[in-house]
């Protein structure tokens, strides 16, 4: 397994629309397990495919306390959603950026796993606001962008700053 970098906002690959996965094959699995690896060292709950410049609708996701509950959602979709929760959210793309952002309370989800089977997740909580979060990735956007433009400038500026520092 490998690791894969990150991209870092506002990197504009991070607003690319990622393709529907045609095949579930070993170089997806091999995509997968690359990613929940990263993810886990990085570390963070979520990781979409978009965040290290694959463009195909691939995400893992686990929000377990001891890394013993891996979900990986190919060509996921989401069919409802209920109820409304606020909450800080945080991003492997944004590192060290957190923000309150609105999402649904509940969601239902449809996917398939990594042996092509469709399924389908009901999830809430935090589980439902990661899923939401991680399939935003794959449309282009970041949480970032639903902040008000003005914070989105201190973020861009406040990252820059870090990345001249650190280079």
């Amino acid at each position: 397994m490998a690791l894969l970098p990150i991209l870092r906002y506002p990197d504009p690959r991070l607003k690319k629309v990622a393709a529907p996965v045609e095949r579930i094959d070993e170089s997806i699995r091999t995509l997968a397990r690359n990613m929940a690896e990263t993810m886990y060292e990085a570390p963070g709950i979520g990781l979409a495919a978009t965040q290290v410049d694959v463009h195909k609708q691939l995400v893992v996701i686990d929000v377990s306390e001891d890394k013993s509950a891996l979900l990986v959602l190919v060509n996921a979709r989401i069919l409802e959603r209920a109820g409304s929760q606020a909450g800080e959210e945080g991003c492997l793309s944004v590192p060290g950026i957190y923000d309150k952002v609105e999402r649904a309370e509940r969601v239902t989800v449809q996917y398939l796993d990594l042996d092509g089977v469709e399924r389908t997740l009901e999830a809430e909580g935090l589980l439902a606001v990661c899923i939401q979060h991680e399939l935003d990735h794959l449309t282009g956007k970041v949480f970032v962008d639903y902040l008000s433009q003005l914070k989105q400038t201190r973020i861009k500026n406040k990252l820059a700053k870090q990345a001249r520092i650190t280079a």
